[in-house]
């Protein structure tokens, strides 16, 4: 049987015993919309829960857009267009966009013309968030759970403030999209830290697919109140990265909606867990790095058996990255249960420590083969994982081990799908 797996820019194509059982689980594919930028700007015309753009902004205003950076893939050549053309009679100079990096680091000035799509660098202002410039930053209040939430001042100075996203599934704050924008996505790192505590990955509930009980995506909701946003927009996407509905209006109830119809789409239930899962990181922009390829492993975890098999394909050209404590947190440690030891100590904090976490537990519950053209042997065994260089003679030489009765679950979308034990 072959499959194909996203990888980087393209798909690396396996094949698979024809003797084995083999499930394949992809999202369930949902045409783009046919005009994709009449639809943003319909809904920003007809917003839930709010008044339409057109009536917020008033020409005066200083108007500020929060975008993604460059590890998403939210389809900014066709949201920002739409956006302008609702605020004609406010000038290019009270327009500024702001990168929400969160705690990642900022974006080069090409990769800025990648998100943001032609003609946008250089005429409108640009500023990316720097969580730890704190003297850039404003306390706003503090969160019921004690967060102290500090953001970008010049963001909170303007008038009319707009979120944007796409939504998708998220591995510990149930979705991506929503108030993220401004916590994490402009938060200091003392802020963020707090909220992506030992104690918060460690929830239950802090996880796909859950928003309402997850302590960690409550603050963010709560956080984001704070900075009272004037409106959000958020989309879906298709494997292609093409629009397939649009979500505008108030920053909870628009979506809440958008949440609603990704879980139908993106989420898939099975009946029982598998020996193997063959797995990505949903290709470009989200397979950047190894730090980013824990997505796409967490989604594997859920459907695993304990002590079985995950294989996951990530092209990482940007390394472990280089930049944050990931890198250091998985190499100051010689085995999970180490590193979890230091993280969960009291009084513990340190830049990435929730993504070295989830690394640890889902290596803790399965061996995990990683395959990658940019990072050697010697990183990926650093990381408590396998090095993969020949994924068809891997999988064989599990299938041996195992049996040819050995179930086989395929993931080719990685993250773009979230499966779950049904029940």
């Amino acid at each position: 049987m072959k499959v194909q797996l996203a990888y980087g820019k393209g798909n690396l194509e396996v094949n698979l015993p024809d003797d084995c059982k083999i499930d394949v689980i992809e999202p369930k594919f949902e045409k783009g919309l046919a005009d994709q930028v009449g639809a943003v700007r319909a809904a920003l015309q007809s917003p839930e829960g709010t008044e339409p753009l057109s009536k917020i902004a008033k020409s005066s205003d200083r108007v500020g857009i929060i975008f993604s950076d460059i590890s998403r893939a939210t389809p900014y050549n066709i949201l920002l267009p739409a956006i302008f053309a609702e605020i004609p009679h406010v000038p290019d100079a009270n327009i500024t966009l702001y990168n929400a990096t969160g705690t990642h680091r900022t974006n080069s000035e090409d990769e800025l013309k990648q998100i943001l799509g032609p003609g946008i660098v250089g005429k409108y202002r640009i500023i990316q968030n720097d969580c730890k410039d704190s003297a850039a930053h404003r306390y706003i209040g503090t969160s019921k759970g004690g967060n102290k939430i500090n953001i970008l001042s010049d963001f909170l100075d303007c008038d009319v403030k707009i979120l944007t996203g796409f939504i998708e599934p998220h591995f510990f704050a149930g979705f991506s999209g929503g108030g993220k924008a401004i916590m994490p996505g402009l938060a200091t790192l003392e802020t963020v830290q707090f909220n992506h505590s030992a104690a918060h990955m460690d929830h239950k509930q802090a996880i796909w697919g859950i928003t309402e009980g997850n302590p960690l995506w409550e603050e963010v909701r709560e956080a984001a109140g704070f900075a009272e946003p004037t409106l959000l927009l958020n989309v879906a996407l298709n494997r292609k990265k093409e629009i397939t509905a649009v979500f505008a209006g108030d920053y909870i109830k628009a979506h809440k909606t958008g949440c609603e119809y990704v879980k139908k789409h993106a989420m898939a239930g099975v009946r029982e867990p598998y020996d193997i899962i063959l797995t990505s990181n949903s290709g470009y922009p989200l397979d950047l790095n190894m730090y980013q390829a824990v997505k796409g492993m967490s989604a594997a975890s859920q459907i695993v058996k304990q002590g079985g098999h995950i294989i996951i394909t990530a092209d990482c050209w940007d390394g472990i990255p280089e930049h944050g404590k990931y890198g250091q947190l998985l190499a100051s440690a010689s085995t999970p249960d180490e590193l979890l030891g230091k993280i969960r100590t009291p009084g513990f904090v340190m830049h990435d420590m929730w993504q070295a976490q989830i690394h640890a537990l889902i290596c803790k519950k399965a061996d995990v083969h990683f395959y990658s053209d940019n990072l050697t042997d010697e990183q990926i065994k650093q990381a408590f994982m396998i090095p993969c260089r020949d994924i068809e003679k891997r999988v064989e030489e599990i299938v041996k081990s195992l049996g040819r009765s050995a179930s086989i679950c395929v993931i080719p979308e990685g993250p773009q799908t979230i499966p779950y034990i049904a029940g």
